[in-house]
């Protein structure tokens, strides 16, 4: 791999701004991170594909190089030589207006490049943007680099949770890694913190990095409510799964009832009942339920018949955001290596609800939508989230899975109601008594 400093062999007076600096550091830190995901799989790990909503890792580690030469350097490199023309086709995810795309359920038939051959293209799209680095950056480059680093960011929870599903499916039940990382784990008592609500400023504003579906920054008016101090819990969830949950449909929106029925749920995706008690497939294989845990792996019909059966509701991403603006970001993210939703790390006295960020995406009531006033981006990159507005809903906070530089209290994740093979939970809100 190049070097992580890209100008180191310039003299002083040639180097470039020390923004550029950093971008190319972060950048480099950034494909370094991807591949290290990759390490502990085989090529036969990396080449299949276990349902049409994942994708190979082969081909998240493909498609993040196709990301940077069809944006910036097909566009911003003079002289680049793209390192096969064929893969403008075969990595191509949704961008209709780059061309024709290689469907999404049929990823894992792409045998050939192979693994090895894939690598070697990472290289090749790193060395040209060592070259890159080395000249002058305008600001619209520098912002399609750092919209290609949090974009691969984003690839990097997906290979988890595309090998997480994976791995589940071999009989084998094989782990990603072998050092499962909780240990007794104390319970934390739910507590619940009001809001008075009022008329408030959503979505992102000032400086540094956001996608476009966090913006413009606009007044909504959020009444009184109040959320639950943590995310609901693995033995929370089961108490719901014992009291006949999945078998009573006036918990359950009419959609979330059809997918019941149809697709014989009766516990999270990767649950397993045994003969003393419920098991969980993990990427360290699989273990018994922690009770104390947040619940993860639920889709929205399932988040939102647990609120309803627990007497509360999902918050709006209005009301999530709210509690979450002035919360730091220091909850269990990648970084912590445990790759599994934790305990919470402070106190259920805190003034501030725990866990806001991290462990488990949090489903809330809210529709992905537009906010007012909002714009998609000139040319291809405009089909990154604008298009994606309808039939979703909004996931708020971060996972176990997500880089802690990756996000933010206006972050807006989005998935389909029925998707369980994220590390989706959920916590409770109601209104203000």
């Amino acid at each position: 791999m190049p070097s992580a400093d890209p100008t180191h062999h310039l003299p002083a007076a040639r180097r470039k701004p020390d923004v550029n600096i950093d971008l190319a550091r972060r950048f480099y830190a950034t494909r370094a991170s991807t591949e290290a995901l990759a390490a502990p799989l085989s090529p036969e790990d990396c080449a299949l594909q276990s349902m049409p909503e994942a994708s190979p890792v082969k081909w998240h580690l493909a498609h993040t190089s196709w990301f940077f030469e069809t944006f910036v350097l097909a566009e911003h490199l003079r002289g680049y030589a793209p390192f096969d023309p064929a893969f403008r086709v075969l990595f191509n995810s949704y961008y209709n207006g780059v061309g024709d795309k290689h469907p999404r359920p049929e990823r894992g038939l792409i045998s050939r490049p192979g693994h090895s051959e894939v690598l070697a293209y990472r290289t090749h799209v790193n060395a040209a943007m060592d070259r890159l680095f080395s000249g002058s950056l305008p600001p619209p480059v520098t912002a399609l680099i750092e919209l290609g680093l949090h974009h691969e960011q984003q690839h990097q929870e997906l290979i988890l949770t595309d090998v997480k599903h994976l791995l589940s499916r071999n009989p084998l039940k094989p782990t990603y890694r072998s050092r499962w990382p909780l240990q007794q784990v104390k319970p934390h008592c739910m507590a619940w913190h009001s809001f008075a609500g009022g008329l408030a400023t959503i979505g992102h504003r000032g400086t540094g990095f956001a996608f476009d579906n966090e913006g413009p920054a606009h007044e909504v008016f959020v009444g009184p409510f109040e959320l639950a101090s943590r995310p609901v819990s693995h033995g929370e969830f089961a108490a719901f799964i014992g009291d006949g949950g999945y078998q009573r449909p006036e918990l359950w929106l009419s959609l979330g009832w059809e997918a019941v029925q149809a697709r014989g749920w009766q516990a999270p995706l990767y649950w397993e009942r045994r003969e003393h008690g419920w098991q969980t497939f993990t990427l360290h294989g699989m273990i018994d339920i922690d009770p104390h845990t947040p619940v993860c792996h639920v889709s929205f019909f399932e988040a939102d018949a647990y609120a309803r059966w627990a007497g509360g509701r999902l918050p709006t991403e209005f009301e999530w955001e709210l509690a979450a603006r002035d919360v730091a970001r220091d909850g269990n993210f990648l970084e912590s290596g445990a790759l599994h939703p934790m305990p919470p790390l402070g106190d259920v006295s805190s003034q501030s609800p725990l866990q806001m960020f991290g462990d488990v995406w949090e489903w809330t009531r809210s529709d992905y939508a537009p906010y007012p006033g909002f714009h998609p981006t000139e040319g291809a990159v405009g089909e990154y989230n604008g298009k994606f507005m309808c039939s979703q809903y909004v996931l708020r906070g971060g996972s176990c899975a997500t880089q802690a530089s990756h996000i933010r209290a206006t972050y807006r994740n989005f998935f389909p109601p029925d998707a369980r093979w994220q590390f989706s939970g959920l916590r409770l809100a109601r209104d203000a008594s």
